[in-house]
């Protein structure tokens, strides 16, 4: 009788750790996929496969404005549109300056100047 609860419990304990060692791969492979679609978002999103490390940014007067850029110009503003209505004025502001820097000759540039220095003077309230 001793016997068999021993192997009962040997049995129960090699299931107990092949239970975490399944939840632990799986685990990880949902991380590895997580990054990968987050890495992929990125890439669509900029237009760029990966950045250079290696070379600083290139100035803003060397980022004209292409009409096939127009995708990224209205997320960002919409973006910093939404995070200004959330009551999150900083980050609004951050978002708007990273639109005029990337896109200074954008559509979106003049609406973009107006809403920072409305940001700011509400910020100046607070």
């Amino acid at each position: 009788m001793k016997g068999l609860f021993l192997l009962a419990l040997l049995v129960s304990a090699l299931a107990a750790v092949g239970i975490v060692w399944y939840s632990v791969r799986r685990f990880k492979q949902r991380q590895l996929a997580e990054e990968a679609r987050l890495a992929s978002f990125i890439a669509a999103s900029t237009g760029k496969a990966k950045l250079p490390e290696a070379q600083p940014p290139a100035p803003p007067a060397a980022l004209p404005a292409a009409d096939n850029d127009l995708a990224p110009q209205k997320l960002l503003f919409e973006a910093a549109h939404k995070a200004g209505e959330a009551g999150e004025p900083v980050l609004a502001i951050q978002l708007y300056a990273r639109l005029l820097v990337r896109y200074p000759a954008s559509s979106f540039a003049p609406q973009a100047r107006a809403a920072v220095e409305a940001l700011k003077k509400k910020l100046g309230k607070a």
